[in-house]
């Protein structure tokens, strides 16, 4: 037992030190995306409390930040004005049609999960992965751009003279501090002390700057204070639940629902490459749909797994669930009891800690091989990149898979060979080598000569696999033309399966299909005295 809990707290230091900086990061990310989203900071702030400490507890991947995403805040803008369009005006009803939503949302997550549709993320070619993270890297630095604009007459502008001097010179030190701390020493969590020396400076020098505060009530917001999350009653009261309810919020909680899992499922792998250890896709998914339920019933907006707080977390050591789970309640105690604090911390300092996961996000090899690896691989890792950077993750993921899967097919489709020979008694066989599919098909008729060719023929698909109904039926449509000129043919080393479903389409095939062949390749050596050693005496 003594041995048991020394192993699950050997790590304890660095995963409360962590998770500590990484609630720090998660105020002004969540409270940004809740303006973006069109609701109240504090929707976004519990979202990032509840979905946190659930995933980190339930997930299948320690170590891993969930929270409030900026992928899934773009789908709800329209959600929230459309839902807020159906009532009266200063009801609110946009925000409980999110909450339906999110709750709907987790309920799809949780069937993935139960599905095990988890384990279709190996179907991810490593170009969509490296373009995945680039243009989330891209979008992550894009976001920060927003934080260098300040309000003037009504409407934002860039920030200009001594307050952006001041603005990029705490941002470059808080940068500075995270790059070579970890040279001195890697004791000490290089972000979080970064925000505490930055913090100090600017508290200390009574610098006119932008804080987390300042940010909040610039969005509209009172400020960081709040209390516990509370059941959402009025989600029962207020959203109607019938058809017309379910046919308004299904198609954006199948949307959320697929951006989570995408973004989730990607940053495990992500984080799983960078640990080299492994994560349980299918216990993310049912971890993020009870969330998504939880935290839709209790008032937050929903969320997923978020790539730079997860690499924040592991790049400071977090490794463990505890990690998480002192995020998730850290972030719980900042809005019941620390608000009037954290609320003190420069954006600028939050705003270097993202640009060092920005540097530490973007896969900087995909220069380095841009010359060693095939166009079409090339031509993916830009298009994703390009997609997630001016759509979305769950687009440009689908297009990268759709692309590599028809680039895969095509290439495939030019591999199939018929090698041809005539046996003494003058049949003629074709030995088809490479996979016959939809893809193959027009290649693979071509490789017969119906018309020229002898009384007797056979086919040979030893060197062949048969993948799809498009190749039964190429078959199929073979046989008769050879027996509506009056020629024989015969069918060797069909895979079972294919002969099962040849079978089945017509009874003729029992004629065409040889069953019983003496092949030397397919015998099993079962009895190693049946079968003299050709090296004599000489042992291998």
């Amino acid at each position: 037992m003594t041995d048991f809990i020394r192993r699950r707290t050997a790590n304890a230091k660095n995963d409360i030190l962590s998770g500590l900086t990484v609630a720090l990061a998660l105020v002004p990310e969540a409270v940004a995306f809740a303006f973006v989203a069109g609701v109240d900071p504090l929707v976004g702030l519990y979202a990032a409390f509840m979905i946190g400490l659930i995933t980190s507890i339930f997930g299948g991947r320690p170590g891993m930040i969930s929270g409030a995403t900026g992928a899934l805040a773009v789908v709800m803008v329209s959600l929230v004005s459309e839902g807020n369009a159906m009532g009266v005006e200063g009801e609110q009803l946009g925000l409980y049609y999110l909450f339906a939503t999110v709750i709907l949302m987790g309920f799809i997550q949780m069937l993935a999960g139960v599905f095990k549709l988890g384990k279709f993320v190996r179907l991810i070619p490593h170009p969509v992965m490296m373009g995945f993270v680039n243009g989330l890297a891209i979008v992550i630095f894009l976001s920060q751009l927003g934080m260098f604009k300040v309000f003037e007459g009504g409407e934002k502008v860039w920030m200009h003279g001594n307050q952006l001097w001041i603005m990029l010179g705490l941002v470059v030190l808080t940068m500075a501090i995270m790059f070579g701390l970890p040279k001195l020493t890697k004791k000490l969590p290089e972000a979080l002390l970064a925000i505490v020396v930055v913090s100090a400076i600017v508290i200390l020098g009574n610098l006119d700057v932008a804080t987390v505060g300042s940010f909040i009530r610039e969005g509209g917001g009172e400020g960081l204070k709040g209390g516990l999350p509370a059941f959402q009653y009025d989600i029962f009261n207020k959203v109607p639940f019938n058809l017309k309810t379910l046919s308004f919020i299904f198609p954006y909680a199948l949307i959320l629902a697929a951006i989570g899992l995408i973004e989730s499922l990607m940053t495990l792998n992500l984080i799983d490459e960078l640990t080299e250890t492994r994560g349980n896709s299918n216990r993310e998914c049912l971890a993020q749909g009870s969330a998504n339920i939880v935290t839709g019933l209790f008032g937050g907006m929903g969320g997923c797994a978020m790539i730079g707080q997860s690499i924040i977390n592991i790049k400071g050591g977090g490794r463990g669930r505890l990690s998480g789970i002192v995020a998730a309640l850290a972030l719980l105690a900042f809005i019941l009891f620390a608000s009037g604090l954290i609320e003190q911390v420069p954006i600028a300092a939050l705003v270097g800690v993202m640009f060092m996961v920005v540097i530490g996000t973007f896969a900087w090899s995909s220069f380095r091989i841009m010359n060693k690896i095939p166009l079409t691989d090339l031509f993916v890792l830009i298009l994703v990149s390009a997609l997630t950077v001016f759509f979305d993750l769950a687009i440009a993921v689908i297009a990268g898979v759709i692309v590599s899967a028809l680039v895969f097919s095509w290439e495939n489709a030019k591999r199939i060979r018929a090698r041809k020979r005539i046996k003494e008694d003058g049949t003629k066989i074709y030995e088809i080598w490479g996979p016959l599919f939809f893809g193959s098909i027009s290649a693979f008729n071509e490789k017969f000569d119906v018309k020229n060719d002898p009384d007797k023929v056979e086919i040979d698909f030893v060197e062949s696999r048969v993948s799809d109904h498009s190749a039964l039926e190429a078959i199929f449509n073979l046989v008769e033309k050879y027996e509506a000129v009056g020629k024989s043919i015969k069918l060797k080393h069909l895979s079972k399966d294919c002969k099962v479903l040849l079978y089945k389409s017509s009874p003729k095939f029992r004629e065409v299909i040889e069953e019983d062949i003496d092949d030397p390749r397919y015998h099993l050596a079962a009895n190693p005295e049946d079968f003299p050693n050709p090296l004599g005496d000489y042992k291998l």
